[in-house]
């Protein structure tokens, strides 16, 4: 698995900052964040899709939006 960097929040002073990454094989996105803990939020982000117990939420900051596009479009296959 070859995964590609492509960003972490610009504003963070330090290593441990959310951050953006892209399997260079399959497209996937990865993203490291604040994880989120709290349970009325869980359950209020469960109600339109559902959480199994393997899956996780993290949080990323708004500022990271272009990052996030920036991976998506590199990841896009073409059909």
């Amino acid at each position: 698995m070859a995964l590609l960097f492509y960003g972490k929040d610009p504003n963070c002073p330090g290593n441990n900052c959310p951050a953006v990454f892209r399997d260079e094989e399959t497209g996937d996105l990865y993203f490291q964040g604040e994880t989120v803990v709290d349970l009325a939020m869980l359950a209020r982000l469960s109600k339109d899709c559902g959480l199994e117990d393997s899956e996780s939420v993290v949080k990323l900051p708004a500022r990271m939006a272009e990052i996030i596009v920036e991976a998506c479009r590199a990841g896009a296959i073409v059909r």
